[in-house]
């Protein structure tokens, strides 16, 4: 996710982007690697957020909802897991899942049952997370229904 700068207005939506972007990376690193939430969230903040690859500058990410986001999907990964399998097809549970897109529904699970930001805009925020990690494959259409059910089990209200 490079920048061009964002208009003021949507500087800091474009922040949660990135920084919802940067908690799925983190997600994904952990899972693979075994660092602690604490070492990961460290190192996203001190070489990640703004950080320049190829004379491309990332943006820097919204500090406060990636923490939130990574340490509520550690905190809450069971019950996460758990809603994202009565989703999932019974043949495929959570941990046939591709892992990226394991990362990318506990980041999601995390917003959706720990935080107030409308179901709609975590599901479309990460659909297009989706879209650019799988630029050829059906894996948004099979994000959103996933997504959508677990939005809908999380906040019924919010329907």
């Amino acid at each position: 996710m490079t920048t061009s700068t964002p208009k003021p207005g949507n500087q800091k939506l474009a922040m949660k982007s990135a920084a919802r972007l940067y908690a799925v990376q983190a997600l994904f690193q952990m899972e693979q690697s075994g660092q602690s939430t604490n070492a990961v969230i460290r190192e996203f903040l001190d070489h990640r957020f703004g950080a320049t690859y190829d004379e491309d500058e990332m943006i820097d990410g919204d500090i406060d909802l990636f923490r939130k986001v990574v340490e509520d999907a550690v905190n809450w990964q069971a019950s996460i897991d758990q809603m994202t399998d009565r989703a999932l097809v019974a043949k495929w549970p959570i941990a046939r899942i591709d892992p990226t897109l394991r990362a990318l529904f506990r980041a999601a699970g995390a917003e959706l049952t720990q935080s107030n930001t409308p179901p709609k805009v975590v599901i479309v925020e990460y659909v297009q997370m989706a879209q650019a990690f799988f630029p050829e494959g059906r894996e948004s259409s099979f994000v959103n229904a996933v997504l959508d059910h677990m939005a809908r089990e999380a906040r019924p209200e919010a329907f």
